[in-house]
């Protein structure tokens, strides 16, 4: 059994065999909550499990595939708090995937804490490296031991029809006595090792990828090279290199060595390849970053987060940390911060004229300095709502520059006023901070004067009257050395954008309420997209979503506007649009805009979809044909098992906007068939986003939530693809996945040869 429990490329060390005899640590969840639990890894080496120590009951188990990374010492607030009473080699912090809080415990020796920390990351980095067959053997590890009730290493029936209702798998009891019977070679009544494995892949034969496999392949046992071949170029619309490309699939897929050195692939081959990224929807080559990052910013769409250091609602909620590690780790490139004076002349960072916690702003600074540029390259942009007393702003202009050092951007790239916005890859590495500024950047440049700024000719002596005012005003409330920190984004007030354009000054930038957007899009839809081409505009949620919920972004990208900030603490549909958008590009931050939004004279208009030049609508064409192992609803009675049903969504101008569903399979969540076709009319497919959603139908009330995935429409690649599911967090939830098959028919244009 041993080998069905345990990983192959696990190398069992003393550092493991150690944490599988257990450890008793505190668990740390504030100054006065700290807990003795007793932690212990399983056999399997992926699961850890921890009891209470007073009651010994097992209080919560996590798989390492949930934990994203460890930190050793003071690295968490929570830690930070008792740093005092129990040293840093003794304390570490396991971090997850998602929304889900971080893990903070004090080991009874630096050399205990050494061993969880090491053990951890070796584990870690085993799951994250796993391939699609490794994965496979892991999931059936998880359910064999989710399912071994009294832990003696097999599985009677009665376990193995608990686990059934655990898969999601509603199956009468004769069909699976059979599977069960089929699967117990040695007779014993009992599954395991093997027996367990064969039994597994017996419920998960999938006929409709058999069908298809028989349908490319002469003799129904395996594909040859050319039968291959022919499969993707057919289905798959792969044209360039295919020959190579089924050379690379067989060798990496095909688990049969006599196969692969045959060049042909087995149907366990084709299925491995089907479920691997490269048979996934997301074409793999958009993945990495792969569109020109050397046009001026305003030319992105800029993953953006609204009061970042929230990570609840905006009233009571948490002030943390955390939140801006969150944001910057799924590539978040601009991040909100509100200064308040603070004690001691140290400004504090919270949301004002509420109960929520509070930081020190250096702590934020630091942070910042820390994780900036550990999921992307390019820059950061530091919103700054600044509420300080003129001395805290001196404070926040010397940590801003002493924490930061070189990463802070003090003066233009090149010192020239710049009559563009410079590019993601001339500020590379840099935090750019966003806020008021006195005067006018060229003043800066030729060094402060007391002078009122210049007026030009163009200007007339009412205008230059408003901008010398403004100016007197700025330097009464704003301290010099804070201004002088905002170099391209200088907060202006928005008055139109004829005024705007009468400037001509792409160093500003307008932060509009979700409400005046929208007003805006609706009066001046084309207007808006031109000054996006040249200008940043940020757009923030309406005050009055005090539960930190999210407008729809979609609706802002459709006019251009850059930065369109979210509560990254909010899962739900738009934090899905947010993360299905800048999922491609190596998960940089940035997405560049498609070329009709970035020409100052286009005359391109949401609300007009004919106002693109091109082809006229695409259509999309998708066959929903079955789900594998959709996992159960959240707090769902123990033994149900849902009603799937598939709904593709498509964001996009309004024009695009559409969902259809297919009908609900009944009690089916491990293997459900729909074979159901949708389409749609897409006429800007370059905005538009396509988010598939799986629900568990209910008759009496709203369905519940099982599993979505979202991309760019950009970012699709036609023929059999299968769609891996995420939770409503955006984490991965493997195996459930759906199967589809995608075709694309763009409209008949001008007669080619």
């Amino acid at each position: 059994m041993a080998s069905l429990l345990c990983n192959a490329r696990i190398q069992l060390t003393d550092t493991l065999e150690q944490m599988q005899q257990g450890t008793l640590m505190r668990k740390v969840k504030s100054k006065s909550w700290k807990k003795q639990r007793y932690f212990k890894l399983q056999e399997d080496c992926m699961t850890i499990w921890y009891q209470s120590k007073r009651t010994g009951k097992t209080e919560s188990a996590f798989s390492i595939s949930d934990v994203e990374t460890v930190r050793e010492g003071h690295q968490s607030e929570v830690l930070q708090s008792v740093a005092e009473e129990f040293p840093a080699e003794r304390c570490f912090t396991i971090v997850f995937y998602g929304r889900r809080g971080n893990l903070d415990l004090v080991a009874g020796s630096a050399e205990e804490a050494q061993c969880w920390v090491q053990g951890l990351r070796q584990l870690i980095e085993v799951a994250t490296t796993m391939d699609q067959r490794e994965k496979i053997d892991q999931w059936i590890r998880d359910w064999f031991q989710k399912a071994d009730k009294n832990k003696d290493g097999r599985m009677n029936f009665k376990e193995v029809q608990r686990l059934l209702k655990m898969m999601n798998v509603d199956m009468n009891e004769d069909h699976a006595l059979r599977l069960f019977q089929d699967a117990d070679k040695s007779e014993s009544g009992t599954l395991e090792g093997e027996e367990f494995v064969l039994f597994y892949k017996a419920l998960t034969q999938r006929e409709e990828v058999l069908s298809l496999f028989q349908e490319f392949s002469e003799d129904g046992k395996k594909l040859t090279l050319l039968e291959l071949v022919d499969f993707l170029r057919e289905e798959q619309l792969e044209d360039e290199g295919t020959e190579e490309l089924a050379m690379e699939l067989i060798d990496k897929y095909e688990p049969s060595e006599t196969a692969r050195a045959r060049h042909v692939l087995s149907a366990d081959g084709f299925l491995m390849y089907l479920c691997s990224l490269e048979g996934s929807i997301f074409n793999p080559q958009h993945r990495a970053l792969w569109q020109d990052m050397s046009q001026p910013l305003c030319h992105y769409f800029i993953s953006s987060s609204h009061n970042t250091y929230l990570i609840e609602d905006q009233i009571r909620g948490h002030s943390s940390i955390e939140g801006y590690i969150r944001a910057l780790k799924r590539g978040c490139r601009c991040l909100e911060v509100d200064c308040w004076d603070g004690p001691n002349g140290e400004p504090m960072v919270y949301h004002g004229h509420t109960f929520t916690s509070k930081i020190p702003f250096r702590e934020v600074v630091s942070t910042l300095g820390k994780y900036a540029f550990k999921t992307s390259d390019y820059p950061v942009i530091l919103s700054l709502e600044n509420h300080c007393s003129m001395e805290q702003q001196e404070v926040l202009a010397q940590q801003l520059k002493d924490i930061l050092g070189e990463q802070l951007l003090t003066t233009t790239i090149d010192g020239h006023v710049p009559t563009q916005l410079p590019s993601p890859e001339e500020l590379k590495h840099k935090i750019l901070l966003k806020g008021k500024k006195i005067g006018r950047l060229e003043d800066t440049l030729d060094g402060p004067g007391d002078e009122a700024p210049d007026v030009s000719d163009d200007d007339n002596g009412a205008e230059a009257e408003e901008g010398r005012r403004r100016a007197k005003k700025d330097k009464e409330t704003l301290a010099q050395a804070l201004s002088d920190c905002v170099i391209y984004c200088k907060n202006v007030p928005f008055r139109g954008f004829q005024e705007a354009r009468s400037h001509s000054r792409p160093s500003e930038i307008s932060s509009l309420s979700e409400a005046k957007a929208r007003k805006l899009i609706r009066d001046e839809g084309n207007e808006f997209v031109r000054h996006n081409a040249w200008q940043l505009t940020r757009i923030y949620p309406s005050g009055m979503r005090t539960d930190s919920s999210n407008y729809s972004p979609q609706e802002m990208w459709n006019v251009g506007c850059q930065i369109v900030a979210l509560n990254f603490q909010t899962a739900g549909t738009e934090m899905d649009l947010c993360d299905g958008l800048f999922s491609q590009n190596g998960c940089c931050g940035y997405v560049l805009k498609p070329p009709f939004m970035r020409d100052e004279e286009t005359l391109f208009n949401p609300s007009d979809p004919s106002s693109r030049e091109g082809p006229g609508p695409i259509t999309l064409t998708i066959q929903v044909i079955s789900g594998q192992q959709l996992p159960k609803v959240a707090n769902s009675k123990e033994g149900a098992i849902i009603d799937p049903l598939v709904r593709v969504e498509i964001y996009g101008v309004p024009a695009d906007q559409a969902h259809q569903e297919t009908k609900y399979i009944e009690n089916n969540g491990f293997n459900p068939r729909w074979d159901e076709t949708l389409q749609f009319q897409i006429h800007v497919p370059e905005l538009a986003l396509i988010r598939f959603v799986v629900e568990d139908y209910d008759k009496t009330s709203r369905n519940d939530f099982v599993g979505q995935f979202t991309l760019a429409f950009a970012n699709i690649k036609p023929g059999y693809r299968h769609i891996h599911l995420l939770s409503k967090d955006g984490t991965s939830i493997p195996p459930s996945s759906l199967f589809v098959h995608i075709r694309i028919t763009e409209p008949p244009g001008p007669e080619l040869d």
